[in-house]
């Protein structure tokens, strides 16, 4: 999914739960922010302190990216969750939505709920969450079943989507090495393009291992949108079995399904903006605000505002000052919240399902 949904889409999810304009802003933030933290290391003060990160996204697209190793560490547990089904570690490792894996994972997020950081953990925990449902069957691993050997819509033909991916690949191959492009399409959803994360798509294809899929992302995404919300109710009120909790009036639901099924922008923050007006004039029953700004990097940054840094892909030439104000930060709480997820997912519950990646 794009920031559509995992920023706008959430933070009127979050409202709507009964999160206040603060909280629910938090949440849809970090959620968001989980596909633009890609700074990773340690961060160095001018007094000699330090902090470490661990980013939760790749600076480029996941095709581009050939290090499975890394894919194991960032795309399985942030991008595209093992649902732990199947007989092989390959089977075992592809994403499968609302899995049992999934749940475990929202569960612990709300049991998590007294700490400093619990907003944040809810808005990534959330983005790996509604991801299951926009990833499903492909996985953060190199491998069969990210292959896409033909795919066909409505709105691509068969030889357009060859084309685009093509162009795709061409784009990165003067780097190339033995063997590139054969990892490029078994990564993440990259050989299907941007057809997952559309939430009005409808489209088929077949994978490495001869399985055919036929997707109506827009129900797909509903589904999403609807155990989100759940989600967020069962952290509002201290509930871990969420799922009990009462989902999405219709009312809003449909109202919801009509915004994105009209709208199909290819930009995702012009797909934003029109959810944003959408919003604000109450085109969803029970909602009539304008959601705050976000910035990703740069100016007015979670990272600015902490450490000063306006750098917008590193840390800048001159060390930060350590002080109450890093300590305090949504930045800092964002990326203890990130190490603590993938501590959780990876050393907890993946391995209780027989799925060791990291």
């Amino acid at each position: 999914m794009n920031i559509d949904f995992h920023y706008g889409v959430i933070y009127l999810l979050g409202r709507l739960a009964g999160l206040e304009k603060p909280d629910a802003e938090t949440v849809a933030h970090a959620c968001q922010y989980v596909d633009d933290s890609t700074v990773s290391g340690v961060l160095e003060f001018e007094g000699g302190e330090s902090y470490e990160r661990f980013a939760s996204a790749h600076k480029m697209f996941d095709y581009m990216n050939i290090d499975n190793t890394s894919d194991k560490r960032i795309w399985a547990p942030f991008h595209f969750l093992p649902a732990g089904e199947g007989s092989t570690l390959e089977d075992k490792s592809v994403c499968k939505p609302d899995s049992t894996i999934a749940r475990e994972m929202v569960t612990h997020a709300i049991d998590s709920r007294g700490a400093e950081n619990a907003l944040h953990r809810l808005g990534i925990t959330l983005h790996v969450y509604i991801d299951t449902w926009a990833h499903q069957n492909f996985s953060g691993t190199i491998s069969d079943h990210n292959v896409v050997r033909s795919l066909s819509s409505d709105d691509v033909t068969h030889e357009t989507w060859l084309g685009k991916l093509k162009q795709s690949l061409d784009d990165v191959v003067h780097t190339a090495q033995t063997g590139f492009l054969d990892h490029v399409v078994k990564l993440g959803h990259g050989a299907a393009l941007y057809f997952p994360d559309q939430p009005w798509a409808k489209w088929e294809y077949e994978n490495g291992h001869g399985l055919k899929f036929k997707r109506d992302n827009l129900l797909i995404f509903m589904e999403a949108a609807d155990m989100a919300y759940r989600a967020i109710k069962g952290f509002h009120s201290g509930d871990s079995a969420y799922a009990q909790q009462a989902g999405l009036p219709p009312d809003v639901s449909a109202a919801l399904a009509t915004l994105l099924g009209s709208n199909r922008s290819a930009d995702p923050v012009e797909r934003l903006q029109v959810l944003t007006r959408a919003f604000a004039s109450g085109s969803v029953p029970g909602f009539a605000e304008d959601i705050p700004a976000y910035v990703s990097k740069g100016s007015g940054s979670w990272k600015d505002l902490a450490t000063g840094i306006t750098d917008a892909d590193a840390d800048g030439d001159r060390l930060p000052t350590w002080c109450e104000r890093f300590e305090q930060s949504d930045y800092r709480k964002f990326h203890d919240a990130i190490k603590e997820h993938r501590f959780v997912v990876t050393q907890l519950i993946l391995p209780r399902h027989g799925v060791r990646l990291a």
